[in-house]
């Protein structure tokens, strides 16, 4: 089984679905023939350009909201904060602070633009 995203006129996901492997088959151009849309194949299992078993494809798996960057050929998710940036490697957004490595959980403080934690203690 493959996932394929459906995108706007902005390139935004708009909806995936579960559909079929492409194999000799071009699935993209048939399912977006059926809705009308773009649509654009995206790995369940890749994230941060990572795949726990085999080759990162378009970066992050496509959900609603993400946009798909023609020339990257990535999914990227929505920006949560605004003082957060793109990391181009991995296409996803980076605080401007690298979340602490104490093993415990912290939420990101926009106004003061730091972590506020230890959640867990």
């Amino acid at each position: 089984m493959a996932h394929y995203a459906f995108l706007d006129e902005n390139n935004v996901v708009v909806n995936v679905i579960v559909g079929n492997d492409e194999g000799d088959y071009d699935w993209e151009q048939h399912y977006g023939n059926v809705e009308g849309k773009r649509c654009k194949r995206t790995s369940y299992n890749t994230y941060s350009n990572t795949h726990p078993s085999g080759t990162p494809f378009r970066k992050n798996y496509a959900s609603i909201g993400a946009t798909y960057d023609e020339e990257r050929d990535a999914f990227i998710p929505p920006k949560e904060y605004q003082s957060w940036v793109l990391n181009e490697e991995t296409c996803c957004w980076d605080p401007p602070i690298p979340y602490p490595s104490d093993g415990h959980y912290y939420l990101w403080n926009e106004e003061t633009l730091s972590w506020d934690g230890p959640l867990d203690t």
